[in-house]
């Protein structure tokens, strides 16, 4: 059955998010050249929305992108401008023309301009209006490049909050780097070429400053460093081909008492991770629990639940209990 959406009320301040969207019915639509344009999007959406993307994946039939959206500040109108080019880099000559006339109505303080302004700002630093954005500008390029028409995306998006002081921001942002591992693509991320931690190798620095953020280390070498060891496991090696967790071997470690390491677990798909809603410690769950009930008054079976016990998962708990294939 498929789960309530669950939304967490806002507060002023920092949030990251795990955001997914998957395409209709599932079908394998983004080749290489739609999968490079959805890259450069996201890059120039989230500049305009004033939002960190801190990794992402893109294959042929959803993406992921974990995002920090920041506190709202109030934006000088030359900051406002600039951001509003960003999304527009070769503007048509009416375009052009159009933001001519908002810069000098912006100088002039007219009414217009102003209402041009708190519309542009409306956008901002809101997890909602950039993936909104985002996948409304790629289905208008994607439906004019391929003789289309009609919905591209299945749904809204799916949305997990996730806390970033502790190792829940480090392990959910390997996870959807690993994505073209589970997917049999690749045995090493940075190969693929459409995820976060390829970008950040070849060298763009945004990409980098991203998985830096999620991480403590001083420079790119010492961050790419800790990274890895993330990814692979102290010691460990890349893993050919898709990996998963047989049920037998699963009820083996349970009957034992031991664990599985957390760099082999995420070489598997974990729905905490998509349809968790929150994932952190026990204190942030239950914090954001509270303002959830607080907001909507309902105080039935929505619950912290602590993750499975035979992996590794330090502190990390989450607001939804998953009982079937929670982690294939």
């Amino acid at each position: 059955m498929r789960q309530p959406r669950i939304k967490i009320p806002s507060r002023e301040g920092e949030a990251t998010y795990h955001c997914i969207s998957r395409t209709v019915n599932g079908e394998w639509l983004l080749d290489d050249v739609a999968k490079e344009v959805l890259r450069r999007q996201l890059w120039q959406v989230a500049d305009y929305c004033g939002v960190q993307v801190l990794t992402y994946s893109i294959l042929s039939n959803h993406f992921h992108v974990l995002v920090r959206v920041l506190q709202q500040q109030a934006l000088a109108d030359g900051e406002l401008l600039r951001r509003y080019r960003v999304l527009y880099p070769k503007p048509t000559r009416y375009q052009a023309s159009c933001l001519a006339v908002i810069e000098t109505g912006l100088a002039r303080n007219d009414p217009e301009a102003m209402a041009w302004r708190q519309r542009q700002f409306a956008l901002m630093g809101d997890v909602s209006q950039f993936m909104k954005l985002l996948k409304q500008r790629f289905s208008i390029w994607f439906n004019r490049s391929h003789q289309r028409f009609g919905t591209l995306w299945a749904e809204r998006f799916k949305s997990v909050l996730v806390e970033t002081a502790t190792g829940a921001l480090q392990t959910m942002a390997a996870y959807i780097d690993l994505n073209s591992v589970r997917a049999g693509l690749v045995t090493d991320p940075k190969d693929y070429r459409f995820c976060g931690y390829a970008e950040a190798v070849a060298g763009n620095r945004e990409a980098q400053e991203g998985i830096g953020a999620v991480l403590s280390g001083r420079g790119w070498s010492e961050v790419q460093s800790q990274y890895r060891e993330l990814l692979f496991g102290v010691g460990g090696s890349a893993r050919a081909r898709k990996a998963s967790l047989m049920a037998v071997n699963v009820q083996r470690v349970m009957a034992e008492g031991g664990k599985i390491p957390l760099a082999v677990v995420l070489r598997c798909r974990i729905r905490y991770f998509t349809d968790g809603a929150v994932l952190g410690s026990r204190g942030f769950v239950e914090t954001h629990l509270a303002r959830y009930q607080e907001k909507t008054g309902r105080c039935e079976r929505t619950r912290t639940r602590p993750m499975p016990s035979w992996v590794d998962w330090g502190d990390l708990a989450t607001l939804r209990g998953l009982r079937q294939q929670a982690i294939t």
